[in-house]
């Protein structure tokens, strides 16, 4: 089963996506797409670290997401890519176009071919604003075809927001809002959250 969980920032879609890993009750992999540039990045990071399960493994890879995939799903494995948006961001720097055109277009045909289960996280960049620059206006919109080519292949797709996840495709988790009976005690967002969700 391959999953997309979106969000805002600090919407709790990290917090959600390794529950759902954890759950999974297979071997995890954490492919982390970040490159720290700033302190306040590397205390990102540095959370994301403290709060994942000593025996996941971790796999750092900013551009070649493709390609890691391909190597690492398998059947008894799960792997969480954290997340879209950061290698997305990380491929339109690099200024390579040939690849990145590659890798979006890759990616997506690769998901259908990949046994194990796969969790991507992402920001859902295209609630607000529309941007000013050409930049982040392209960014936006390659962001919103990615989520949607990605959406239309996983088996589940979620939006949180505000701690709590919607199911916006398949199978609704153990104490989501959206799921029937709902337990406000089991599914209500912790009302002192971790800063790092």
């Amino acid at each position: 089963m391959h999953t997309l969980v979106l969000g805002g920032v600090k919407s709790g879609k990290s917090y959600f996506a390794e529950r759902l890993a954890r759950e999974s009750g297979l071997a995890v992999t954490y492919v982390a797409t970040a490159k720290p540039s700033d302190n306040e990045m590397l205390a990102r990071v540095d959370a994301h670290r403290a709060r994942r399960p000593a025996e996941w493994g971790l796999i750092e890879e900013p551009l070649a997401l493709t390609e890691t995939l391909r190597a690492e799903a398998a059947t008894g494995r799960c792997v969480l890519v954290e997340c879209l948006t950061l290698w997305l961001a990380n491929l339109l720097w690099s200024e390579d176009e040939p690849r990145l055109e590659w890798e979006l277009q890759a990616l997506p045909e690769l998901l259908p071919t990949l046994s194990g289960r796969v969790i991507f996280v992402g920001n859902e960049t295209n609630l607000g604003v529309i941007p000013a620059n050409a930049m982040a206006r392209r960014f936006c919109d390659l962001a919103g075809a990615l989520h949607q080519r990605l959406a239309a292949r996983c088996d589940a797709v979620y939006f949180t927001a505000a701690g709590l996840p919607l199911t916006l495709k398949g199978p609704i988790p153990a104490g989501a809002p959206n799921s029937a009976p709902y337990d406000a005690s089991a599914g209500a967002p912790d009302p002192n959250p971790p800063e790092d969700l």
